[in-house]
């Protein structure tokens, strides 16, 4: 069975992304070690403490060497061509992952590793840790852990609050072709475009929808998110942020609007007192160390799938 490459969780079927929360449910030692003997390359423009940690434990729990590198060690584009670094790691390793800030990276990789296989190079599959555009790996987590709070996603609501970004797109594309509908409360300039909401419609049984009041948003959703302001690259903005986002911190008074058995998600990491008031975050509602820990197995179940691999 022929490989895939992980780069957006759009590029999967409803089906597809099933399987792999189902195999990331099953113990390691039940998927047969589809990476023995092989590496991984593990590239990080970057840094994570989550990501390092999720994916070095699920290249190993399937068999494989993970080889953690810094960007600057191949400098795509600066030392090397990304198309030459591709080609050069797929003849070492069988996994090509990178959490770089360019998603065109990810895609340049994938299309030199494929390039290279139709020449009958060595060839790898190649995994997006994470780009401006995607974060395919949280997504993943997040509907794990959702289905292992709530049950199935199907007739759900999963509400996000703040910045359309990375995260909320891979969210929500997940959310979706699982069957669940999607609110989105993002200010003024940071919000999906229409593009981007009419994209997103149809993807699966549920709607979408968009507003600048998380109240509205929130109310009645099943699983309430939120992430950072301020990501990684974005430190000299800091203070405008937090005043263009005045009003979105996800607080008590916004959480008692959502279903009694709603859960609090956030990626991590995490500040109090901005987008989540700490009585949230480490109040009873909240699963996100859980949520944090299925970073490790989303992992494991999505590379395994993409390998070959089924439940």
């Amino acid at each position: 069975m022929s490989q895939r490459h992980l780069i957006d969780i759009a590029d999967f079927s409803a089906d597809e992304l099933r399987q792999m929360l189902a195999l990331a449910e099953i113990e390691p030692a039940s998927l047969a070690a589809p990476l023995a003997g092989g590496g991984a390359a593990l590239i990080f423009e970057k840094p994570s403490n989550r990501t390092r940690h999720s994916m070095e434990m699920a290249v190993v729990q399937l068999g494989g060497h993970p080889v953690y590198t810094r960007g600057e060690e191949v400098g795509f584009d600066t030392r090397e061509p990304v198309e030459d670094i591709g080609r050069i790691m797929a003849g070492y390793h069988e996994i090509i992952a990178a959490r770089v800030f360019d998603h065109s990276t990810i895609t340049r990789l994938a299309a030199s590793v494929d390039e290279a296989a139709a020449s009958g190079e060595p060839t790898a599959l190649v995994v997006n840790m994470l780009s401006d555009h995607s974060h395919p790996l949280q997504g993943l987590a997040d509907a794990l852990t959702m289905q292992q709070r709530l049950g199935e996603l199907t007739g759900k609501t999963v509400a996000y609050v703040g910045d359309w970004n990375n995260v909320s797109r891979s969210l929500a594309e997940i959310s979706l072709l699982l069957g669940a509908s999607v609110r989105l409360a993002c200010p003024n300039g940071f919000d999906a475009d229409d593009a981007e909401l009419e994209r997103l419609t149809g993807f699966g049984a549920g709607d979408i929808t968009q507003s600048t009041r998380p109240a509205e948003a929130i109310a009645g959703a099943h699983a309430v998110h939120t992430d950072t302001w301020v990501s990684m690259g974005q430190e000299a903005e800091k203070d405008e942020r937090r005043r263009q986002f005045e009003g979105y911190m996800v607080d008590a008074d916004m959480m008692s609007a959502a279903h009694s058995s709603a859960v609090f998600m956030h990626c991590l990491p995490a500040y109090r007192g901005w987008e989540v008031a700490a009585d949230v975050i480490d109040g009873p509602k909240s699963v996100v160390y859980q949520q944090g820990h299925n970073r490790l197995h989303a992992a494991r179940g999505a590379i395994a799938w993409c390998l070959g691999v089924r439940p």
